[in-house]
């Protein structure tokens, strides 16, 4: 007897969701492990004065958004498209400009 589509996929399915579970349990199992090395990278982060860590390593405006220009993302042109798949991944930085900004008279 030949297995139904829907039998096959619902399957694969679970074979999915027991892989994804089994992810979730080994990056538990890591967090635990490197548990010293985050402490003390964040106290040297916090000796040394550093604003924030490089989260990636593309575009400047991507590396250390703390430091960031604004308008750095437009450098070409204002409508131009991003240059770099980190750039979509980052929010734009803009809460505090659009409580700061007063309209011209």
């Amino acid at each position: 007897m030949k297995p139904r589509p829907s039998s096959i996929a619902i399957a694969v399915l679970g074979l999915l969701v027991f892989a994804f579970a089994g992810s979730l349990l080994d990056a538990g199992r890591l967090r635990a492990e490197r548990a010293n090395e985050t402490a003390s990278t964040r106290e040297l982060a916090a000796r040394l004065g550093l604003a924030d860590i490089a989260l990636f390593t593309e575009a400047r405006y991507t590396r250390h958004p703390a430091q960031a220009d604004l308008h750095s993302a437009f450098q070409d042109h204002p409508v131009a498209l991003e240059h770099f798949p980190s750039g979509s991944l980052m929010p734009p930085r803009h809460e505090n400009l659009a409580r700061t900004a007063a309209a011209p008279d």
